[in-house]
């Protein structure tokens, strides 16, 4: 039986696009408290299932695939530029395709605008009403107004006219950041991505005895299983070693291990792979917001995973990106024995224009990674690290990395790095790392 909160989030998915909700409304359609209502609309925003909009209400949106983050809906662009709608707000859940920056005489932009077009222009209302015309929406800068018969003409269309108090260079600007952080979102590979669905994985019952766990392990070569209760709650998991020594009658509650760690679907691929590492696990379970499964993700995915990231072309950079780029190989003596330079770009500096500490702790722990994976072919991740940062970095100065391998195992390896500038010592770290064998 789905909870009040569930039936409030599938009756929210089943509205047309386009609709306007309330927590009042909701409330009396389902016949419950307007608090129970609020906390569900507010999943319903988290899912993706709906959007507010200032001045607009919160509307059932068109819920955006994956693959096609990167195209946002006008709903999206009025948030991002902290718009007032002034007109076609039943087009706000349509997706856009391109943005055309209205500099132009009137004839020149005929070119460029068509359908699913966003206009961004200043108060030129026959420029407006021409782009209307062509199939795209509107979005004023300088927090300019427009006629009335454009505004009905926008709701006739269906197409909306979005009005900004920044400039269009600032508008501009704060859109394409927002295209971007998506970009750099759709790279990080989550759970939900790789999991064996629960229609596809074997759960055994708490009720079930160890004779049950024989004959899944028979059928499916598997030792390791999560245990469910009656209501599809994970409470354990089973595996070969739980059930040595005992009696095949013996039910499974009994032995199995409780309060087994799972993960959620939009926990990321590399967070899991850090707790399976860590806690030796070869099996997690995938569970919902009540704890209830929806899968399980195994070592071998998480791993296969993160080999596809890595063999992946990075769409948007993030701050590690353009840190780890600058990092190049300057000479390789021996095994063990690389030298990296890297030169400090505005980026990588704080306030003082010297290198910040979060910069310099990337630029060590890759260096360390670098020169462990001359002996282990794999992934790592970094267990602990002690950083003594000496002398401040100033911009445009190159540094000098020599990671040195201390020892390795086969599951970890320690490094000691030391970091010159100018021949003169200016920091140095120690590092623990777990390596994951692929």
């Amino acid at each position: 039986m789905a909870t009040k909160h569930e039936q409030i989030l599938q009756y929210i998915d089943q509205l047309p696009v386009g609709e306007k909700i309330s927590v009042r409304q909701i409330a009396k359609a389902l016949t419950v408290s307007e608090g129970t209502a609020y906390r569900a609309i507010k999943e319903a925003e988290n899912k993706g299932y709906v959007s507010t909009i200032e001045r607009v209400g919160t509307i059932r949106i068109e819920r955006k695939k994956k693959e096609n983050i990167e195209k946002l809906t006008f709903a999206e662009v009025v948030n991002i530029v902290d718009g007032q709608v002034l007109g076609g707000r039943d087009g706000l859940h349509k997706t856009l395709n391109k943005f055309v920056i209205g500099a132009m005489k009137l004839e020149a932009m005929r070119r460029y605008t068509d359908a699913g077009s966003l206009l961004i222009v200043g108060n030129r209302t026959q420029v407006h009403e021409f782009a209307l015309k062509a199939g795209a929406a509107v979005l004023i800068t300088g927090g300019f107004d427009t006629d009335d018969s454009v505004k009905k003409l926008a709701d006739e269309l269906q197409l909306p006219i979005i009005s900004s108090s920044y400039d269009t260079f600032t508008v501009a600007t704060m859109i394409n950041r927002a295209i971007y952080d998506q970009l750099i979102k759709k790279e990080i590979v989550l759970v939900e991505d790789i999991l064996t669905p629960v229609e596809e994985t074997i759960c055994v019952k708490t009720t079930d005895k160890i004779y049950d766990w024989l004959k899944y392990n028979r059928e499916t070569q598997h030792s390791r299983f999560p245990v469910i209760d009656k209501n599809s709650k994970v409470v354990g998991m089973v595996t070969s070693k739980d059930i040595m020594g005992h009696d095949p009658s013996t039910p499974i509650d009994k032995i199995m291990t409780k309060n087994p760690m799972t993960v959620g679907r939009k926990t990321s691929v590399a967070s899991s792979s850090h707790m399976m590492v860590w806690e030796g696990i070869e099996v997690l379970p995938v569970v919902d917001d009540s704890n209830r499964i929806e899968g399980i993700i195994s070592r071998q995915d998480v791993l296969k995973a993160l080999q596809m990231i890595q063999r992946q072309p990075q769409v948007g950079e993030t701050i590690d990106d353009i840190v780890t780029n600058q990092l190049v190989l300057t000479s390789g003596k021996t095994k063990g024995e690389d030298v990296y330079g890297c030169e400090v770009t505005p980026q990588m500096t704080n306030h003082l224009g010297t290198i910040s500490y979060g910069v310099f702790t990337t630029i060590v722990s890759e260096a360390a990674s670098r020169v462990l994976r001359n002996y282990k072919k794999g992934d790592l991740v970094v267990e602990n690290m002690t950083i003594y940062f000496l002398k401040p970095v100033q911009i445009e100065s190159t540094l000098a990395i020599y990671p040195k391998v201390l020892e390795v195992g086969r599951k970890f390896g320690k490094v000691d790095v030391e970091v010159f500038n100018e021949g003169i010592l200016v920091g140095k770290a120690m590092m623990m790392c777990q390596l994951i064998e692929r």
